[in-house]
C-alpha cells in the first residue's frame, strides 16, 4: 500500500512538472508577441552575424566573431587612451548649414549633467582615423533605381576612405551579415561586396545598428566609430528592440547617419514609426538624417556626410565630478558667439571602475 501511495506520489509531481514545462514554452512562444520578445530559436539565441558567410549566406549563430581579429601589425604605433578620458566629436554647422571650420577652443562650452567641464583635449579638425560600418538594408533590392543607389555607395567608399581608415560593408534583411572583405581599405573588393548585396525579405534595422555598433567597439579606443545607414526604414524582423539597439550605440561612442529610402514620399501612405525611431537614435549619437527624395541626391548626401567626419572637432574632458559607475550621463555641446548648430553624442555611459 505505502508503495502504491509512492508511485502516485512520483505520477502526480511529474505530470504538474511537465505541465509547468508546457505553459512556460506556450508563454515564450506566444504568436502575439514581437519578434524580439519571442522565444529564442535554438543556435539564435541573439542577434549575431557571421563573418565567415559567403555572400548571400546567413547562418545567425552567436559563436563566431563580428569581425576576424585585426594583423598584429596594425596594432604597432596605437595610442593608449585614459578610460575616464571623456570624448566628444562635434560638428558645428553655420546658418548656411555648411562647416563651420577654425573655431577656436574658446569658442565652446561642454557640459555634462548640466555642469560646465574644463576640456583637456581640443582638435580643431580631428586627425583620428575612421571605421566605417556601411549597412545597406536589403529589401532596397526591390527599388527600380537599385542600380544607382549601389553606386552611390561605391562612389562613396572610394571618397571616404584615407590612409589608416577602414570600412566594412553589411546587409541585413531578417538577419545581419557582414561581406568579406571585412573591415578593409581595399576600395575595390568594399566596392564589389556593394555591388553583390542579394536581394533580402524582412528588415531588421535594430538587429542592424546593435551588430554594427559591436563590430566597431572591437576597433580599438583610438578610431571613430560610425555607421552610415541606408533602409526605407520599415523595422519587422529585428529580434532586438529599439532601447538595445540605442543603448549599444551610446555605449560604444557610435555616431549613426541615417538615409531613409521613402518607396512612398507621401506620410499618410507609409508606417513613420521606423524613421521616428531612428530620427531618435540618430540624434542622440550626434549623427544625421537624410531624406532624398531621388536616388540621384545620394550622391550629394554621401558627399555632405564625408564632408563633415573630415570638419568634426574633437573634445575631451576629465569628468568632474565623476558620475557613478555603469551609468549614463547626459553631454551638451554648446558654440558661444555665433549664429551655429551643434551636432554631438547626447550621453555616454560610464562603465566599471
Amino acid at each position: 500500500m505505502k508503495h502504491t501511495s509512492r508511485l502516485a506520489v512520483a505520477a502526480a509531481v511529474a505530470c504538474v512538472a511537465a505541465l509547468v514545462a508546457a505553459g512556460v514554452a506556450v508563454s515564450q512562444d506566444d504568436p502575439n508577441r514581437p519578434p524580439w520578445a519571442q522565444k529564442p530559436k535554438p543556435g539564435s539565441s541573439a542577434p549575431s552575424v557571421n563573418p565567415s558567410a559567403p555572400p548571400g549566406g546567413i547562418v545567425p549563430t552567436p559563436t563566431e566573431p563580428i569581425a576576424p581579429p585585426d594583423d598584429p601589425k596594425d596594432q604597432h604605433g596605437k595610442i593608449k587612451v585614459k578610460v575616464d578620458l571623456v570624448n566628444v566629436l562635434a560638428s558645428v554647422l553655420d546658418d548656411h548649414n555648411r562647416p563651420a571650420a577654425d573655431l577656436p577652443v574658446e569658442a565652446f562650452q561642454v557640459y555634462e549633467e548640466g555642469v560646465l567641464q574644463k576640456i583637456e583635449v581640443f582638435e580643431a579638425e580631428t586627425q583620428q582615423p575612421l571605421d566605417l560600418a556601411l549597412m545597406i538594408d536589403a529589401s532596397l533590392s526591390a527599388h527600380k533605381e537599385v542600380a544607382f543607389e549601389q553606386e552611390a555607395a561605391a562612389h562613396f567608399i572610394r571618397q571616404v576612405l584615407r590612409p589608416g581608415d577602414k570600412l566594412s560593408v553589411f546587409y541585413f534583411d531578417e538577419d545581419v551579415t557582414q561581406m568579406p572583405p571585412y573591415f578593409s581599405n581595399n576600395v575595390g573588393a568594399l566596392q564589389t561586396a556593394v555591388r553583390k548585396i542579394p536581394d533580402g525579405a524582412g528588415t531588421s534595422i535594430y538587429d542592424a545598428v546593435l551588430l554594427g555598433a559591436r563590430a566597431l567597439a572591437k576597433r580599438g579606443e583610438d578610431r571613430r566609430r560610425v555607421i552610415i545607414l541606408v533602409t526605407d526604414a520599415g523595422e519587422t524582423t529585428s529580434r532586438t528592440d529599439f532601447e538595445a539597439a540605442r543603448k549599444e550605440a551610446v555605449r560604444s561612442d557610435t555616431l549613426l547617419y541615417t538615409i531613409v529610402i521613402r518607396p512612398i514620399k507621401n506620410e499618410s501612405g507609409r508606417n513613420t514609426a521606423g524613421e521616428h525611431a531612428l530620427e531618435t537614435m540618430t540624434d542622440t549619437t550626434g549623427g544625421a538624417m537624410f531624406y532624398p527624395d531621388t536616388a540621384q541626391e545620394l550622391d550629394t548626401i554621401y558627399d555632405t556626410i564625408n564632408r563633415e567626419l573630415r570638419t568634426q572637432y574633437r573634445l575631451a574632458y576629465y569628468p568632474t565630478p565623476r558620475g557613478p559607475a555603469n551609468t549614463y550621463r547626459s553631454i551638451e555641446v554648446k558654440v558661444l558667439n555665433g549664429d551655429y548648430h551643434v551636432r554631438s553624442r547626447k550621453s555616454y555611459f560610464t562603465g566599471a571602475q
